[in-house]
């Protein structure tokens, strides 16, 4: 089972991050390092000075690595697996986000790799996301759809939103485990990733480990002991009339399956200094890559997370599960990036962090064969008491970034 790590008991003391806006809520971080060993400080250079995970990869980044001598080690990599044949080489997930477009483009294009890229579908498509997919086919790339069956994956997700208030699982499932899967069926070990989550403020040790973890995107391999949804697979399937096989883009694939294809899963990021801005500035130059016309509701921004129509429900998820929306995700990682500076980073957090996104709030509903009584009943029930407290009959949050 890949677990949901919104489950995960979260600091009653809220701290916020004295470098980004980034607060100890968020899944995965630790600010004040109250759960990491000495060794793991020992490896990855922790101090504790009120900096979180992400912000002290940063500096990492910035002062402690040789990144010459890791483009070096990406050229050993791409020799040893190029094909002698004409034949794929190496397998990049991706949605034809900037992310995926830059991955691909530049492995493509600069290391003369041959990819073939994968595509886990949206939810529902944006407009500019289909296009920035289209575009990023017709820069030269082969590309697999994977659809899944969408009267399951709805299901799916309506259950994820009304057990865990987390619609995004099930796509966040079948996305992270297509690459090494697809790796496998078509016999091509080598799959390349974009940026690592420790530039998001994950565990920072497996980011200095260039292969990514097989516990990353694997577990259970049988659908009997999947839990998915907040619900055993095998009940889901039971109670709605499906059967078992129908589980199966959501089943992680065997370890000795893998190990068999000794297919490899990396991490662009590890060899490349990544910038998410830069990203996009390359992705826009070199593949068309388009941001939206206007804002995402919830942020300033108008690249990032732009393909699916239900991206600004999950976001708003984190918000409500967290005190952590849209804003503070793009404005730390601009702040860490020297795009903005902090005090114009809190700015940006206070005026649209908690903004609801209505734009498809109407369409959500409707896939997700909910009313929006049962919505807001969700929302309310996963208010947890140390962020939200209710006055006048209006829910604030009791801190926020200062």
């Amino acid at each position: 089972m890949i677990p949901d790590k919104s489950s995960k008991a979260q600091p009653e003391d809220v701290v916020f991050c004295k470098k980004c806006v980034m607060s100890n809520q968020r899944p995965g971080s630790t600010i004040e390092f109250k759960n990491t060993s000495k060794k793991e400080r020992r490896l990855i250079g922790f101090n504790n000075k009120g900096v979180c995970n992400a912000c002290e990869y940063k500096s990492i980044k910035d002062n402690d690595i040789d990144w010459e001598e890791r483009e070096a080690l990406l050229k050993t990599l791409c020799d040893k697996y190029r094909s002698r044949n004409n034949s794929y080489d190496i397998i990049i997930p991706g949605s034809g986000g900037k992310d995926s477009v830059f991955t691909s483009h530049i492995l493509k294009y600069k290391y003369n790799m041959n990819p073939l890229t994968i595509t886990w579908a949206p939810h529902l498509y944006t407009n500019i996301g289909w296009q920035n997919f289209q575009q990023w086919i017709n820069s030269g790339f082969d590309n697999i759809l994977l659809t899944p069956n969408g009267k399951l994956h709805r299901l799916l997700t309506r259950k994820a939103f009304l057990n865990l208030c987390h619609p995004f699982q099930p796509f966040i499932i079948g996305q992270k485990i297509c690459g090494p899967k697809y790796a496998a069926l078509h016999k091509i070990p080598f799959v390349m990733y974009g940026e690592h989550a420790a530039e998001y403020g994950d565990r920072m040790d497996e980011a200095f480990d260039p292969k990514m973890k097989e516990h990353y995107f694997m577990d259970e391999t049988n659908a009997d002991n999947l839990i998915l949804s907040g619900e055993p697979a095998k009940k889901i399937c039971l109670d709605n009339g499906f059967n078992l096989s129908e589980m199966s883009p959501y089943l992680p694939i065997k370890p000795k399956t893998i190990k068999d294809a000794n297919v490899q899963v990396f991490h662009l990021s590890y060899y490349i200094k990544w910038d998410p801005q830069e990203v996009f500035y390359y992705a826009a130059e070199n593949a068309g890559f388009q941001a939206n016309s206007e804002r995402t509701q919830g942020s300033y921004s108008k690249y990032s997370s732009i393909d699916d129509k239900l991206d600004t429900l999950h976001y708003y998820t984190t918000l409500i599960k967290f005190g952590i929306g849209r804003a503070t995700y793009d404005a730390s990682q601009e702040i860490r990036s020297n795009k903005i500076d902090r005090e114009e980073g809190v700015a940006l957090v206070k005026k649209y962090d908690q903004e609801f996104p209505d734009k498809f709030f109407d369409e959500i509903l409707e896939y997700m064969n909910i009313t929006a009584d049962q919505f807001w009943e969700v929302i309310n029930k996963n208010r947890p008491e140390h962020l939200w407290e209710k006055s006048n009959n209006q829910w604030k949050l009791k801190h926020q970034v200062s």
